[in-house]
Protein backbone atom coordinates (compact mmCIF):
# COMPACT_ATOMS: atom_id res chain seq x y z
CA UNK A 1 0.00 0.00 0.00
CA UNK A 2 1.39 3.31 -0.55
CA UNK A 3 -0.57 7.08 0.07
CA UNK A 4 -1.05 9.61 -2.85
CA UNK A 5 -1.19 13.32 -1.63
CA UNK A 6 -3.27 15.16 -4.07
CA UNK A 7 -2.44 18.86 -3.58
CA UNK A 8 -4.78 21.75 -4.52
CA UNK A 9 -3.41 22.54 -8.14
CA UNK A 10 -2.91 25.80 -9.25
CA UNK A 11 -5.60 26.50 -11.59
CA UNK A 12 -4.36 29.61 -13.78
CA UNK A 13 -6.55 32.15 -12.52
CA UNK A 14 -4.16 33.69 -10.19
CA UNK A 15 -5.78 32.91 -7.05
CA UNK A 16 -4.47 31.89 -3.54
CA UNK A 17 -7.42 29.57 -2.50
CA UNK A 18 -10.45 27.77 -3.40
CA UNK A 19 -13.63 27.13 -1.74
CA UNK A 20 -14.73 23.48 -1.05
CA UNK A 21 -18.50 23.21 -2.24
CA UNK A 22 -19.34 19.84 -2.70
CA UNK A 23 -18.11 16.74 -1.58
CA UNK A 24 -18.36 13.72 -3.89
CA UNK A 25 -16.68 11.42 -1.75
CA UNK A 26 -15.94 11.01 1.19
CA UNK A 27 -13.18 8.90 4.05
CA UNK A 28 -13.08 5.55 3.49
CA UNK A 29 -14.76 5.80 -0.58
CA UNK A 30 -13.00 4.33 -3.57
CA UNK A 31 -12.47 6.21 -6.32
CA UNK A 32 -11.25 5.72 -10.05
CA UNK A 33 -8.92 7.37 -12.23
CA UNK A 34 -10.34 10.19 -13.58
CA UNK A 35 -13.40 10.53 -11.55
CA UNK A 36 -14.39 13.67 -10.02
CA UNK A 37 -14.09 13.66 -6.13
CA UNK A 38 -14.90 17.00 -5.38
CA UNK A 39 -16.04 20.61 -6.82
CA UNK A 40 -13.72 23.50 -5.67
CA UNK A 41 -14.81 27.59 -6.10
CA UNK A 42 -12.55 30.13 -7.38
CA UNK A 43 -13.07 33.87 -7.58
CA UNK A 44 -14.40 33.02 -10.91
CA UNK A 45 -16.64 29.48 -11.26
CA UNK A 46 -16.44 25.96 -9.87
CA UNK A 47 -13.97 23.31 -10.97
CA UNK A 48 -14.53 19.41 -10.40
CA UNK A 49 -10.93 17.95 -9.55
CA UNK A 50 -10.87 14.32 -10.71
CA UNK A 51 -8.47 11.79 -9.04
CA UNK A 52 -5.35 10.92 -11.24
CA UNK A 53 -5.35 7.21 -9.15
CA UNK A 54 -7.61 4.27 -8.23
CA UNK A 55 -7.68 3.97 -4.55
CA UNK A 56 -9.30 4.25 -1.42
CA UNK A 57 -9.63 8.14 0.22
CA UNK A 58 -8.12 8.13 3.82
CA UNK A 59 -8.32 11.87 4.67
CA UNK A 60 -9.94 15.25 3.38
CA UNK A 61 -9.00 18.81 3.68
CA UNK A 62 -12.21 20.44 5.11
CA UNK A 63 -15.57 20.67 5.37
CA UNK A 64 -17.85 21.82 2.55
CA UNK A 65 -17.63 25.80 2.55
CA UNK A 66 -13.95 25.55 4.01
CA UNK A 67 -10.83 27.07 2.01
CA UNK A 68 -7.90 25.71 0.69
CA UNK A 69 -4.58 27.05 -0.35
CA UNK A 70 -3.23 26.22 -3.80
CA UNK A 71 -0.69 23.75 -2.54
CA UNK A 72 -1.79 22.59 0.13
CA UNK A 73 -3.45 19.21 0.59
CA UNK A 74 -6.76 18.27 -0.89
CA UNK A 75 -7.03 14.49 -0.37
CA UNK A 76 -4.99 11.54 0.89
CA UNK A 77 -6.06 8.34 -1.46
CA UNK A 78 -4.76 5.29 -0.67
CA UNK A 79 -3.30 3.37 -3.95
CA UNK A 80 -2.58 -0.56 -4.55
CA UNK A 81 1.52 -1.12 -4.34
CA UNK A 82 3.27 1.99 -5.79
CA UNK A 83 2.21 5.46 -6.91
CA UNK A 84 2.56 5.57 -10.26
CA UNK A 85 5.93 7.64 -11.77
CA UNK A 86 4.28 9.85 -14.13
CA UNK A 87 1.10 10.55 -11.06
CA UNK A 88 3.85 10.98 -8.90
CA UNK A 89 5.79 13.62 -10.88
CA UNK A 90 2.69 15.27 -11.75
CA UNK A 91 1.41 16.01 -8.17
CA UNK A 92 1.93 19.84 -7.41
CA UNK A 93 4.04 20.37 -4.17
CA UNK A 94 2.49 21.93 -1.17
CA UNK A 95 2.81 25.51 -1.92
CA UNK A 96 3.86 27.98 1.26
CA UNK A 97 1.60 29.77 2.72
CA UNK A 98 0.14 32.78 1.04
CA UNK A 99 0.58 36.42 2.66
CA UNK A 100 -2.64 37.86 4.15
CA UNK A 101 -3.84 39.82 1.68
CA UNK A 102 -7.67 41.14 0.39
CA UNK A 103 -8.59 39.21 -2.51
CA UNK A 104 -10.81 41.25 -4.23
CA UNK A 105 -14.00 39.75 -5.40
CA UNK A 106 -14.13 40.06 -9.33
CA UNK A 107 -16.95 37.68 -9.40
CA UNK A 108 -19.82 38.82 -11.77
CA UNK A 109 -22.82 37.88 -9.67
CA UNK A 110 -26.29 39.92 -9.81
CA UNK A 111 -26.28 42.78 -7.92
CA UNK A 112 -30.17 43.70 -6.73
CA UNK A 113 -31.94 42.42 -4.09
CA UNK A 114 -33.50 40.08 -6.32
CA UNK A 115 -33.47 40.25 -10.13
CA UNK A 116 -34.34 38.42 -12.81
CA UNK A 117 -33.57 40.06 -16.38
CA UNK A 118 -37.31 39.66 -18.01
CA UNK A 119 -40.03 38.17 -18.10
CA UNK A 120 -38.60 35.20 -20.18
CA UNK A 121 -35.95 34.74 -17.58
CA UNK A 122 -38.83 34.62 -14.64
CA UNK A 123 -39.00 31.42 -14.27
CA UNK A 124 -38.08 30.69 -10.74
CA UNK A 125 -36.35 27.44 -9.42
CA UNK A 126 -38.49 24.97 -7.94
CA UNK A 127 -38.54 26.08 -4.09
CA UNK A 128 -36.94 23.72 -1.59
CA UNK A 129 -40.16 21.19 -0.26
CA UNK A 130 -40.81 22.75 3.59
CA UNK A 131 -40.04 20.50 6.38
CA UNK A 132 -42.87 17.99 7.23
CA UNK A 133 -45.60 19.63 9.42
CA UNK A 134 -45.14 19.47 13.38
CA UNK A 135 -48.29 16.77 14.22
CA UNK A 136 -50.41 19.26 16.41
CA UNK A 137 -49.86 18.60 20.15
CA UNK A 138 -52.56 16.67 21.92
CA UNK A 139 -54.67 18.59 23.76
CA UNK A 140 -53.89 19.70 27.60
CA UNK A 141 -56.33 19.40 30.24
CA UNK A 142 -58.86 18.01 27.59
CA UNK A 143 -60.50 15.89 30.62
CA UNK A 144 -61.36 19.55 32.43
CA UNK A 145 -62.65 21.28 29.68
CA UNK A 146 -66.63 21.56 29.83
CA UNK A 147 -67.88 22.09 26.38
CA UNK A 148 -70.96 20.93 24.06
CA UNK A 149 -70.04 17.96 21.38
CA UNK A 150 -70.87 20.74 18.61
CA UNK A 151 -68.32 23.43 20.25
CA UNK A 152 -65.51 19.85 20.81
CA UNK A 153 -66.17 19.01 17.00
CA UNK A 154 -65.33 22.65 15.51
CA UNK A 155 -62.34 23.03 17.89
CA UNK A 156 -60.89 19.52 16.52
CA UNK A 157 -61.67 21.13 12.78
CA UNK A 158 -60.28 23.99 13.78
CA UNK A 159 -57.02 22.54 15.66
CA UNK A 160 -57.50 24.37 18.08
CA UNK A 161 -56.60 22.71 21.78
CA UNK A 162 -59.82 23.62 23.57
CA UNK A 163 -57.18 24.07 26.81
CA UNK A 164 -55.96 26.85 25.71
CA UNK A 165 -59.45 28.70 25.24
CA UNK A 166 -60.53 30.96 27.96
CA UNK A 167 -64.41 29.70 29.15
CA UNK A 168 -66.97 31.54 30.64
CA UNK A 169 -67.49 32.43 34.23
CA UNK A 170 -69.44 29.59 34.79
CA UNK A 171 -66.47 27.27 33.08
CA UNK A 172 -67.74 25.85 30.24
CA UNK A 173 -66.32 27.23 26.38
CA UNK A 174 -69.16 28.33 23.97
CA UNK A 175 -68.93 28.92 20.70
CA UNK A 176 -68.60 32.64 21.03
CA UNK A 177 -65.46 31.69 23.23
CA UNK A 178 -64.03 29.60 20.69
CA UNK A 179 -64.77 32.95 18.23
CA UNK A 180 -63.21 34.80 20.74
CA UNK A 181 -59.81 32.59 21.25
CA UNK A 182 -59.07 32.83 17.50
CA UNK A 183 -59.49 36.23 16.85
CA UNK A 184 -56.42 36.42 18.83
CA UNK A 185 -54.68 34.27 16.73
CA UNK A 186 -55.07 33.62 13.21
CA UNK A 187 -58.17 35.61 12.16
CA UNK A 188 -60.42 33.19 12.69
CA UNK A 189 -58.69 30.67 10.81
CA UNK A 190 -56.99 27.65 12.30
CA UNK A 191 -53.58 28.28 13.79
CA UNK A 192 -50.70 28.58 11.42
CA UNK A 193 -48.02 25.63 12.55
CA UNK A 194 -44.42 26.56 13.95
CA UNK A 195 -41.47 25.76 12.40
CA UNK A 196 -38.39 24.51 13.50
CA UNK A 197 -35.68 26.80 12.85
CA UNK A 198 -32.95 25.51 10.88
CA UNK A 199 -29.12 26.64 10.18
CA UNK A 200 -27.50 26.61 6.57
CA UNK A 201 -23.97 27.19 5.87
CA UNK A 202 -23.18 29.98 3.79
CA UNK A 203 -20.69 28.19 1.05
CA UNK A 204 -20.33 28.08 -2.76
CA UNK A 205 -22.24 31.20 -4.90
CA UNK A 206 -24.27 32.24 -2.29
CA UNK A 207 -20.89 33.43 0.10
CA UNK A 208 -19.40 34.67 -3.27
CA UNK A 209 -22.52 36.93 -3.73
CA UNK A 210 -22.99 37.89 0.17
CA UNK A 211 -19.11 38.70 0.18
CA UNK A 212 -19.31 40.89 -3.06
CA UNK A 213 -22.91 42.43 -2.33
CA UNK A 214 -20.99 43.98 1.51
CA UNK A 215 -18.02 44.60 -0.98
CA UNK A 216 -20.17 46.78 -2.81
CA UNK A 217 -22.02 48.66 -0.34
CA UNK A 218 -19.15 49.29 1.78
CA UNK A 219 -16.94 50.60 -0.89
CA UNK A 220 -19.87 52.11 -3.23
CA UNK A 221 -21.38 55.82 -2.46
CA UNK A 222 -25.05 54.33 -4.26
CA UNK A 223 -27.47 56.56 -4.45
CA UNK A 224 -30.61 56.27 -6.74
CA UNK A 225 -33.03 57.65 -9.20
CA UNK A 226 -36.20 56.52 -9.81
CA UNK A 227 -38.66 58.10 -13.00
CA UNK A 228 -41.99 56.93 -14.11
CA UNK A 229 -42.57 56.41 -18.04
CA UNK A 230 -45.06 55.91 -19.98
CA UNK A 231 -44.90 52.38 -22.02
CA UNK A 232 -48.59 52.00 -24.00
CA UNK A 233 -46.88 52.91 -26.98
CA UNK A 234 -44.15 50.92 -26.75
CA UNK A 235 -46.04 47.98 -25.73
CA UNK A 236 -48.12 48.13 -28.71
CA UNK A 237 -44.88 48.58 -31.03
CA UNK A 238 -43.78 45.33 -29.21
CA UNK A 239 -47.12 43.65 -30.41
CA UNK A 240 -46.54 44.34 -33.74
CA UNK A 241 -43.40 43.18 -34.28
CA UNK A 242 -44.23 39.79 -32.71
CA UNK A 243 -47.28 39.96 -35.08
CA UNK A 244 -45.14 39.88 -37.51
CA UNK A 245 -42.75 36.82 -36.57
CA UNK A 246 -45.67 34.53 -36.68
CA UNK A 247 -45.41 31.82 -34.57
CA UNK A 248 -41.14 31.99 -33.99
CA UNK A 249 -40.26 33.29 -30.87
CA UNK A 250 -41.46 36.57 -29.10
CA UNK A 251 -39.83 39.94 -27.79
CA UNK A 252 -40.50 40.57 -24.37
CA UNK A 253 -39.59 43.91 -23.06
CA UNK A 254 -36.07 43.55 -22.53
CA UNK A 255 -34.76 43.80 -25.90
CA UNK A 256 -36.03 47.15 -26.63
CA UNK A 257 -34.99 48.17 -23.17
CA UNK A 258 -31.66 47.49 -23.73
CA UNK A 259 -31.38 48.88 -27.41
CA UNK A 260 -32.97 52.21 -25.90
CA UNK A 261 -29.98 51.79 -23.24
CA UNK A 262 -27.38 51.41 -25.48
CA UNK A 263 -28.45 54.39 -28.25
CA UNK A 264 -28.88 56.72 -25.22
CA UNK A 265 -25.42 55.69 -23.27
CA UNK A 266 -23.18 57.92 -26.24
CA UNK A 267 -24.35 61.26 -24.70
CA UNK A 268 -23.81 59.46 -21.03
CA UNK A 269 -20.23 58.09 -21.48
CA UNK A 270 -19.97 58.18 -17.53
CA UNK A 271 -22.82 55.47 -17.01
CA UNK A 272 -21.34 52.92 -19.13
CA UNK A 273 -17.87 52.67 -17.09
CA UNK A 274 -16.01 50.53 -14.67
CA UNK A 275 -14.38 52.41 -12.04
CA UNK A 276 -10.71 50.92 -10.55
CA UNK A 277 -10.56 52.14 -6.78
CA UNK A 278 -7.37 50.96 -5.77
CA UNK A 279 -5.55 52.90 -8.74
CA UNK A 280 -7.71 55.65 -9.07
CA UNK A 281 -8.98 54.97 -13.05
CA UNK A 282 -12.07 55.38 -14.90
CA UNK A 283 -12.61 53.57 -17.78
CA UNK A 284 -15.41 54.94 -20.10
CA UNK A 285 -16.10 51.95 -22.49
CA UNK A 286 -17.30 52.81 -26.04
CA UNK A 287 -18.43 48.97 -26.06
CA UNK A 288 -21.30 48.20 -24.22
CA UNK A 289 -21.16 44.52 -22.37
CA UNK A 290 -24.88 44.50 -21.00
CA UNK A 291 -24.68 42.41 -17.45
CA UNK A 292 -28.20 40.49 -16.97
CA UNK A 293 -29.61 39.64 -14.18
CA UNK A 294 -30.60 35.58 -13.94
CA UNK A 295 -32.32 33.71 -11.40
CA UNK A 296 -30.56 30.31 -10.46
CA UNK A 297 -30.64 27.30 -7.83
CA UNK A 298 -26.71 28.40 -7.30
CA UNK A 299 -27.94 31.86 -7.05
CA UNK A 300 -28.23 35.35 -8.78
CA UNK A 301 -26.00 35.46 -11.70
CA UNK A 302 -25.23 38.28 -14.35
CA UNK A 303 -23.81 36.65 -17.77
CA UNK A 304 -22.89 39.59 -20.11
CA UNK A 305 -24.55 40.22 -23.85
CA UNK A 306 -21.13 41.25 -25.05
CA UNK A 307 -20.91 44.61 -27.85
CA UNK A 308 -24.77 44.84 -27.23
CA UNK A 309 -25.06 47.98 -28.98
CA UNK A 310 -24.36 46.03 -32.61
CA UNK A 311 -26.81 43.46 -32.15
CA UNK A 312 -30.94 44.06 -33.49
CA UNK A 313 -33.66 43.06 -31.69
CA UNK A 314 -33.91 39.64 -32.65
CA UNK A 315 -30.23 38.82 -31.83
CA UNK A 316 -30.25 40.34 -28.47
CA UNK A 317 -33.71 38.38 -27.44
CA UNK A 318 -31.62 35.12 -28.69
CA UNK A 319 -28.82 35.85 -27.06
CA UNK A 320 -30.91 36.78 -23.72
CA UNK A 321 -32.35 33.17 -23.73
CA UNK A 322 -29.01 31.39 -24.52
CA UNK A 323 -27.14 33.03 -21.84
CA UNK A 324 -30.09 32.86 -19.30
CA UNK A 325 -30.05 29.18 -20.36
CA UNK A 326 -26.88 28.62 -19.76
CA UNK A 327 -26.46 30.58 -16.34
CA UNK A 328 -29.48 27.95 -15.24
CA UNK A 329 -27.94 24.94 -16.16
CA UNK A 330 -24.08 25.57 -15.29
CA UNK A 331 -23.10 25.34 -18.64
CA UNK A 332 -21.97 29.51 -18.82
CA UNK A 333 -18.77 29.98 -19.56
CA UNK A 334 -16.15 32.05 -17.75
CA UNK A 335 -15.74 34.78 -20.60
CA UNK A 336 -19.76 35.02 -20.66
CA UNK A 337 -19.68 35.22 -16.63
CA UNK A 338 -17.02 38.71 -16.91
CA UNK A 339 -16.23 41.83 -18.75
CA UNK A 340 -19.43 43.79 -17.67
CA UNK A 341 -19.92 47.50 -18.24
CA UNK A 342 -23.42 48.31 -17.26
CA UNK A 343 -25.89 45.68 -15.85
CA UNK A 344 -29.74 45.69 -16.28
CA UNK A 345 -31.82 44.07 -13.07
CA UNK A 346 -35.89 43.52 -13.35
CA UNK A 347 -37.94 40.96 -11.36
CA UNK A 348 -40.13 41.19 -14.38
CA UNK A 349 -43.81 40.48 -12.95
CA UNK A 350 -42.86 41.21 -9.49
CA UNK A 351 -41.06 44.27 -10.13
CA UNK A 352 -42.72 46.41 -7.65
CA UNK A 353 -43.17 50.01 -7.81
CA UNK A 354 -39.52 50.96 -7.56
CA UNK A 355 -35.92 49.72 -6.26
CA UNK A 356 -32.50 50.67 -5.49
CA UNK A 357 -30.44 47.81 -7.28
CA UNK A 358 -26.19 47.37 -5.54
CA UNK A 359 -24.32 48.12 -8.08
CA UNK A 360 -22.28 45.20 -9.63
CA UNK A 361 -18.53 46.43 -8.39
CA UNK A 362 -15.96 47.48 -10.71
CA UNK A 363 -19.08 49.13 -12.48
CA UNK A 364 -20.73 52.27 -11.81
CA UNK A 365 -24.04 51.84 -12.47
CA UNK A 366 -26.76 49.27 -13.14
CA UNK A 367 -30.45 50.04 -14.15
CA UNK A 368 -33.35 48.13 -12.68
CA UNK A 369 -37.26 48.62 -14.65
CA UNK A 370 -39.87 48.01 -12.44
CA UNK A 371 -43.28 45.65 -13.09
CA UNK A 372 -45.67 47.50 -15.93
CA UNK A 373 -48.83 48.47 -14.07
CA UNK A 374 -51.89 50.25 -16.07
CA UNK A 375 -53.40 53.56 -14.47
CA UNK A 376 -55.83 56.12 -15.20
CA UNK A 377 -53.82 59.35 -16.27
CA UNK A 378 -54.64 62.93 -18.26
CA UNK A 379 -53.38 62.69 -21.83
CA UNK A 380 -53.41 65.73 -24.34
CA UNK A 381 -55.03 64.56 -27.72
CA UNK A 382 -53.62 65.89 -31.02
CA UNK A 383 -56.99 68.67 -30.38
CA UNK A 384 -55.45 69.93 -27.48
CA UNK A 385 -58.30 68.91 -25.19
CA UNK A 386 -56.75 66.73 -22.05
CA UNK A 387 -58.79 63.50 -21.20
CA UNK A 388 -58.62 60.50 -18.84
CA UNK A 389 -56.70 57.37 -20.73
CA UNK A 390 -55.76 54.24 -19.57
CA UNK A 391 -51.81 54.15 -19.58
CA UNK A 392 -49.43 51.44 -19.09
CA UNK A 393 -46.62 52.46 -17.04
CA UNK A 394 -43.11 51.43 -16.05
CA UNK A 395 -40.99 53.12 -13.58
CA UNK A 396 -37.43 52.97 -14.49
CA UNK A 397 -34.56 52.99 -11.38
CA UNK A 398 -31.02 53.62 -11.46
CA UNK A 399 -28.19 53.07 -8.66
CA UNK A 400 -24.72 54.80 -9.50
CA UNK A 401 -21.76 55.30 -7.73
CA UNK A 402 -21.44 58.73 -6.79
CA UNK A 403 -17.59 59.15 -6.65
CA UNK A 404 -17.96 58.86 -10.74
CA UNK A 405 -21.19 59.75 -11.68
CA UNK A 406 -23.34 62.92 -10.53
CA UNK A 407 -27.05 63.22 -9.81
CA UNK A 408 -27.70 65.70 -12.54
CA UNK A 409 -25.95 63.33 -15.17
CA UNK A 410 -28.18 60.47 -13.76
CA UNK A 411 -31.32 62.13 -14.19
CA UNK A 412 -30.54 63.47 -17.48
CA UNK A 413 -29.93 59.87 -18.37
CA UNK A 414 -32.88 58.20 -17.63
CA UNK A 415 -34.75 61.40 -19.01
CA UNK A 416 -33.26 60.83 -22.20
CA UNK A 417 -34.38 57.12 -21.86
CA UNK A 418 -37.57 57.95 -21.14
CA UNK A 419 -37.85 60.32 -24.25
CA UNK A 420 -36.77 57.32 -26.12
CA UNK A 421 -39.19 54.40 -24.50
CA UNK A 422 -41.87 56.89 -24.94
CA UNK A 423 -41.44 57.49 -28.59
CA UNK A 424 -40.56 54.10 -29.38
CA UNK A 425 -40.45 54.67 -33.28
CA UNK A 426 -36.77 55.97 -32.41
CA UNK A 427 -35.36 53.06 -31.07
CA UNK A 428 -35.49 51.76 -34.50
CA UNK A 429 -33.98 54.10 -35.89
CA UNK A 430 -30.38 54.58 -37.07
Amino acid sequence: MAKFVFNMPDIGEGIAEAEIVQWHKKVGDTVREDEEFVDMMTDKATVPMESPVDGKIIEIAGDEGDMVSIGSMLVVIEVEGEVPEDVAEEAPAPAPAPKAQEVEERIEVETSDASDADDALAADPEPEPLPAPTPAPEPRHQAKVLATPAVRKRAKELGVDLGQVKPAEDGRIRHGDLDQFLSYTSGYGAAAKTREDEEKKVIGMRRRIAENMAASKRNIPHFSYVEECDVTDLEVLRAQLNASRGDKSKLTILPLLITAICKTLPDFPMINARYDDEAGVVTRHGAVNMGMAAQTDAGLMVPVIRNAHAQNLWQLANEISRLADAARNGTAKKEEMEGGTLTVTSLGPLGGVATTPVINRPEVAIIGPNRIIERPMYVTGADGVERIEKRKLMNISISCDHRVVDGWDAASFIQALKKLLETPALILVD
